[in-house]
């Protein structure tokens, strides 16, 4: 019982750096945030009055590394990439659509100059302009996620998509890429809807966590294979294909036994989710959706929550991940299932990047939810 205790304080201790750690994280990201969206204001101001020429970005950035050779990060590139920050975000179209999405009335931060202003007073002084409010939306990531997005994305709706969906899933640089890469935008705000009525009900998250296509470009695989052939290369391609489904899947076990019945049955790939906090069975399938395919994943789903699931998790979720798969079919199929079964997709090659016009109102409506 002491040891409890002991371990509980111990806890608490982690807790409080934890804490503090964020915030100044937190801190950190919100001064370099500050910093790119006040030059990139200053210096996009003094272009546009044609107080400085093509040139003197170039001289700025070798002024800056002659002034504080520790100064890093001001390149000339670097300068226009905080230009094209403060442009594209304070832009009025950027603007409007944010109070289409009715994303600024949430996302306010106090008034540019003043007592609680976030631009400090001695930079105010400096500044002969007026640089427009930074919206706190752009706090939710670092400057280095949103170089990438400014880089790769086209529309506005796109950058906020990728804004809002790399904080909500806690996404590193290179994952971000990848989202980006296979059209993360296009996959969620577009989901077909592969997903039975208990699955939902159960899961109603799993919108934004689980996706329905996936891209396996980087399994190479031949014009004609086997399952198995499609399996070996998940399993060996292990780490490309979680972050295809997401951050949260932990890999357990391939062609994983069940016994039932005096007999051995094998699941494809098994993994559980840690913020479901249930077992996921995945079953391969290299040919079109067959509506006899559901009545096999719903098997393993009963027997993995007969004899494996624990008294602490929730009902085990199946997903029927096909070549390719008729909506209708598809349909119909899961309007019967009784278990939180999915189908989706899975695409051998990308598909090249085009502007999805729909509103982003359910996805922010779902993430802010969180």
């Amino acid at each position: 019982m002491k040891k409890e205790l002991i371990k509980q304080d111990f806890n608490q201790v982690y807790t409080i750096i934890d804490i503090h750690r964020t915030r100044a994280f937190q801190e950190i990201n919100n001064n370099s945030l500050m910093i790119a969206w006040n030059v990139g204001g200053y210096v996009s101001a003094k272009i546009k009055s044609s107080e400085w020429g093509s040139n003197v970005v170039t001289e700025l950035s070798e002024y800056l590394r002659t002034r504080d050779p520790s100064l890093k990060g001001y390149g000339r590139r670097n300068i226009y990439m905080m230009v094209k920050f403060y442009e594209t975000y304070s832009s009025p179209e950027f603007i409007a659509l944010c109070d289409k999405l009715k994303l600024n009335g949430k996302l306010t931060l106090p008034k540019t100059t003043g007592k609680n202003s976030i631009v400090p007073s001695e930079v105010a002084q400096i500044v002969q302009f007026e640089i427009a409010q930074i919206p706190s939306l752009l706090m939710q990531i670092n400057w280095t996620s949103h170089q990438q997005i400014l880089n790769s994305c086209k529309t506005n709706e796109q950058k906020i998509f990728y804004i809002l969906y790399s904080r909500h899933e806690r996404l590193e640089v290179k994952e971000l890429q990848r989202a980006i890469k296979t059209n993360a935008y296009e996959s969620v705000l577009g989901s077909k809807d592969f997903k039975s009525s208990t699955l939902k009900n159960l899961y109603p998250e799993t919108s934004l966590l689980l996706k329905d296509t996936a891209y396996l470009e980087f399994l190479g695989l031949p014009k004609k294979y086997k399952e198995s052939r499609l399996r070996k290369g998940i399993v060996a391609h292990m780490k490309d294909f979680v972050l295809e489904l997401g951050k949260d899947f932990l890999f357990i076990d391939e062609e994983h036994q069940l016994e039932v019945g005096g007999k051995t049955y094998k699941a494809d790939l098994l993994f559980y989710h840690r913020g479901l906090h249930c077992l996921v069975a995945i079953e391969l399938k290299t040919d079109e959706f067959e509506p006899s395919y559901m009545g096999q994943l719903e098997f393993y789903l009963e027997a993995l929550d007969q004899t494996e699931k624990r008294s602490n998790e929730n009902p085990s979720i199946g997903i029927l991940l096909c070549k390719e798969a008729n909506r209708e079919v598809v349909k119909y199929a899961l309007n019967r299932s009784m278990s939180p079964t999915m189908v989706a997709e899975y695409k051998e090659k990308l598909i090249p990047q085009e502007v999805l016009q729909r509103s982003l109102e359910e996805f922010i409506g779902a993430i802010s939810k969180k």
